[in-house]
């Protein structure tokens, strides 16, 4: 347990599950640690929660402006002290032996730069578990179409000192996604570690939530423009992708259009839309 270990917990109206997150740090079998809590301007009681766990010296708190998940976890890496990097989520959670399995695998490899595992889903619970996520992989290939690791994997944080952090201008999620792509694609590797040791809460507001319904499109396209030159180095995998999501789209178009529900609301509305005629 010599290595250092720096988790950072950023926090933006998510105090409700801060002492859930925390207090699975507190429970590692690994004891190496320290635990920075960035507040991102956040308007709830975060501040008043986080102050209580630093009572612990291995906990420490930062308060910031609002600037959005990328940032704040750029300021707390900024401060950080350890030698691999963990981006903590303020409302997911630890397996007790997370960093027991993961952290002596970036110390006997040199040329991993991210060590995973398998996670698991839940909504209230963490034991109530309804979907459990088994990636594969291990370079930036495995990552171009779809963010197998996402925010619970561990890090070296002179990868992160590479590529120049987090980008910032991601404020509407992916940020981890285009991440972990700026630093397989210099030649890195990552490891799965093929068992449960990360806990991935699954909100209904939750940010993640937003970014599928909201932006999605325009955050692949950023990052497919960012890393343009994979994509044209895997042109045609890209472009059989690209026709696949175009193809879902529409046969998912044409069964909202077949549904039974659809054709009686075009009914229903169909009064209307002479009358509006009519008017016009």
């Amino acid at each position: 347990m010599k290595t250092l270990i720096s988790i950072i917990v950023p926090c933006y109206n998510q105090a409700h599950f801060l002492n859930d997150t925390l207090q699975s740090v507190l429970n590692q079998t690994y004891t190496n640690w320290e635990c920075i809590i960035v507040n991102d301007g956040s308007p709830d009681n975060t501040e008043e929660v986080a102050l209580e766990w630093c009572k612990d010296i291995r906990f420490r708190y930062l308060y910031k402006e609002n600037g959005g998940l990328p940032s704040a976890r750029n300021t707390g890496i900024k401060k950080s002290k350890g030698k691999y990097i963990l981006a903590l989520d303020s409302d997911d959670m630890l397996h007790e032996n997370f960093l027991t399995k993961l952290v002596p695998e970036l110390d006997k490899d040199d040329t991993l730069a991210i060590v995973s595992c398998y996670r698991a889903f839940f909504r209230n619970e963490k034991t109530k578990t309804f979907y459990v996520h088994e990636p594969k992989g291990k370079t930036y290939k495995s990552l171009l179409y779809e963010n197998i690791l996402m925010p619970s994997s561990l890090f070296r944080k002179k990868c992160w000192e590479e590529v120049g952090g987090y980008d910032e201008l991601m404020t509407k999620g992916f940020e981890d996604w285009e991440f972990w792509i700026a630093i397989t694609k210099k030649g890195w590797q990552f490891k799965i570690i093929e068992e449960v040791l990360f806990y991935y809460r699954k909100s209904q507001n939750s940010m993640l939530t937003d970014t599928l319904k909201n932006h999605l499109e325009a955050n692949m396209e950023y990052v497919f423009k960012k890393h343009k030159e994979i994509y044209i180095k895997q042109y045609d995998t890209t472009i059989k992708y690209l026709f696949f999501l175009i193809k879902s789209h529409r046969e998912g178009k044409m069964k909202i259009k077949n549904s039974i529900e659809y054709k009686i609301i075009k009914v229903i509305f169909k009064p209307f839309r002479m009358i509006q005629k009519l008017f016009k």
